[in-house]
């Protein structure tokens, strides 16, 4: 019966699936192209054509996904779920008053200045709301048609004397980390709710492995101008944050996590025998057969995607700003970057006081380090870069995501564990500048 069930597997169909629209996935997000004297991968091309095509469109396309973001929470119902949802119900509200004052350019002088406002929607809010749903669409060749089951059956080996989670947790990481972190989230909670994770696991891979999405990183990476290291920056960002959450699940709080499941029951997880590439090969032959057909993976992926941009879009201009309007008008993030300075004073960083300030933005808003920190040197920029992404946690997103879920995190947890990741991400980030920048 297996040998039969291994030939359907293996069949022709299953193997174009597989290899064909997984590459495919892979040369949309991470091969470089020459086009029109620009050298980028092709998912930041086709942003490109759409941001120099339809220019005069894009601010009221903008405003109007930040509108259904906005009124989606009260539509929805679920605005005044707990404390966290109301919160940040209102900041998109917020947001949604903010595009308009962007879009009119009716308000307060201030918040016009050179930074602010503008910058903002002109250069994040219509790029993220580009990039994310177009990047989406083809997610599903990089997600759906067995590379990502490839990949966890390679990586089975290592995930439990690595980072203490099970064989299984690999598909989820690599998921979170190249999908994003809602998406991550929602894969984790519901397998720890199905009792297959234990509460450490699923505590380690939320804040561990639940990144913002490939995509997103393009984002920082173009306002950092890192682009042309591209590659470099992804990969290294990956194995860092990898290696941070490798350190942590060693640390207080997450060390101390039960490692009973959600019905307080131990978990006893089933090695698979034989050879791990054709077990890894079966399972990614497998993921591409029980994939839904192409046309209708694209559409729930943009559907996915779309709604993610809906509520991105008026929180980076809601607490991204409020965030930029604390650094530039308070002396709050100046004086908790000298919680980070001695850091990057030891590290040898250029302009270690600002390095620390950007890095210290982190919490509020994962985009505005590399707002902060745009201008600096390339190794500040690469170290910025891979920090904000690494150390995951953030109050504009990530972090109400987790507070919305079953996973037994408190807040004061995920801000220790939030301050571990940036210290232990700006260490290796910086040795690894040093090294090859």
């Amino acid at each position: 019966m297996k040998n039969t069930e291994e030939k359907n597997i293996f069949v022709l169909g299953n193997i174009l699936k597989f290899s064909i629209l997984s590459m495919l996935g892979i040369f949309i997000f991470f091969i470089a192209i020459e086009f029109n004297g620009k050298t980028t991968i092709p998912l930041d091309h086709m942003v490109g054509f759409f941001k120099t095509n339809l220019s005069s469109v894009l601010p009221y396309y903008a405003l109007i996904v930040i509108f259904l973001g906005a009124v989606y929470p009260f539509y929805k119902k679920e605005w005044n779920k707990d404390t966290v949802t109301i919160i940040f119900s209102l900041a998109k509200v917020i947001g949604f008053f903010v595009a308009v004052m962007a879009v009119t350019k009716i308000g307060p002088d201030f918040l016009f200045q050179r930074g602010m406002v503008p910058f903002l929607y002109d250069k994040l809010v219509i790029s993220v709301g580009l990039i994310v749903p177009i990047g989406a669409i083809f997610l599903a060749f990089l997600i759906n048609y067995g590379l990502l089951e490839f990949i966890g059956v390679l990586l089975q080996p290592v995930m439990k004397p690595i980072w203490k989670t099970p064989g299984r947790s690999a598909i989820d990481a690599v998921a979170s980390f190249v999908g994003s972190y809602s998406i991550g989230l929602l894969i984790t909670n519901r397998v720890y709710m199905e009792g297959k994770y234990s509460a450490k696991e699923a505590a380690i891979i939320a804040t561990g492995f639940s990144t913002v999405s490939a995509t997103f990183m393009i984002i920082v990476a173009k306002t950092l101008g890192l682009m042309e290291m591209w590659n470099f920056y992804f990969f290294s960002t990956l194995v860092i944050t990898f290696m941070v959450t490798a350190i942590t699940v060693r640390l207080y709080p997450l060390s101390k996590k039960s490692d009973l499941n959600y019905n307080n029951e131990k978990i006893i997880e089933i090695k698979q025998e034989g050879n791990i590439f054709k077990n890894a090969l079966k399972e990614g032959l497998s993921g591409a057969a029980k994939a839904e057909p192409v046309l209708k993976n694209i559409g729930t992926n943009f559907l996915d995607g779309f709604k993610m941009t809906m509520a991105i879009l008026p929180s980076i201009l809601s607490i991204g700003l409020l965030g930029l309007l604390l650094a530039k008008y308070t002396p709050l993030f100046d004086i908790a970057a000298y919680i980070f300075y001695p850091f990057t004073y030891i590290l040898q960083l250029p302009d270690p006081l600002l390095t620390a300030k950007a890095i210290t933005l982190g919490i509020a808003e994962m985009f505005l380090p590399a707002l902060a920190s745009k201008e600096a040197v390339e190794i500040v920029r690469y170290v910025v870069g891979v920090v904000s992404i690494s150390s995951i946690l953030f109050f504009s997103a990530s972090i109400p995501c987790i507070m919305s879920t079953s996973i037994p995190l408190s807040m004061k947890e995920i801000i220790i564990v939030w301050f571990q990741r940036t210290v232990l991400s700006l260490i290796i980030a910086s040795g690894v500048a040093h090294i090859f920048l």
